[in-house]
């Protein structure tokens, strides 16, 4: 579980053993497996591939968007949000943030917060935020 965690997140001081432990014994209760399995049964990547969306739906989105991407996930690489930036037809505001993984509602919480507040109020965000200690 430790190193399921490390991948997830960039900063290796969010990631403890306790934190392991936790995740761990709920991956262990009574049902979990089961539940999480079906959720995306054999064969799984007809699930996975379900869940994407074509570039052209994509450039018919009729919303204003926000994303933010940690750029050293390696969940799902930080270039996925740039093309789906690209590929939208309305406002788009990409946000790759610096220092932060798979979890960047944890990991960089106050940005996070931060950008959703001002894109919901309309204010401009920078198109690429950089962590408080560069």
């Amino acid at each position: 579980m430790r190193s399921v965690l490390d991948f997830f997140a960039y900063s290796q001081d969010l990631v403890n053993e306790e934190l392991a432990q936790v995740r761990y014994k709920a991956s262990v209760e009574p049902g979990f497996q089961e539940a999480f399995s079906a959720m995306f049964p054999a064969p799984r990547q007809r699930w996975v591939d379900a869940m994407t969306t074509s570039d052209p739906e994509i450039s018919k989105l009729p919303y204003r968007t926000l994303v933010m991407h940690g750029r050293e996930d390696k969940v799902i690489p930080v270039s996925n949000s740039y093309k789906l930036d690209r590929g939208t037809a309305r406002q788009r505001r990409p946000c790759g943030v610096s220092h932060c993984g798979h979890w960047s509602m944890i990991e960089r919480t106050a940005d996070f917060n931060r950008l959703v507040r001002d894109f919901f109020l309309g204010k401009p965000t920078k198109p690429v935020i950089t962590g408080s200690d560069e």
